[in-house]
């Protein structure tokens, strides 16, 4: 893993989205940690990720943000054997 930030954001299509949130809604009802691949990077999110649902609203447009988010240093899990599941 990398000490550097990163901040990407992906543009897909619908089925493509709908695919991707199926296997996250299974992860998330069984309690399982996912892997997930973002621009190229696979990233693992533990079971005990905290999951919120953002709303912002501007003047000519507004966005939902769906967000899973945990603290590195509590990753305590990380050679549990989970099933890999590109989300």
């Amino acid at each position: 893993m990398t000490d550097t930030t990163r901040d990407v954001e992906r543009i897909y299509s619908t089925p493509d989205v709908v695919a991707k949130l199926r296997r996250l809604a299974d992860a998330l009802e069984s309690e399982t940690p996912f892997r997930i691949q973002i621009a190229g990077e696979r990233i693992r999110v533990p079971a005990r990720a905290q999951f919120s649902i953002e709303h912002e609203r501007g003047e000519n447009e507004e966005e939902i943000e769906f967000q899973l988010k945990w603290s590195l240093d509590e990753d305590g899990d990380e050679g549990e054997d989970d099933e890999e599941a590109d989300v």
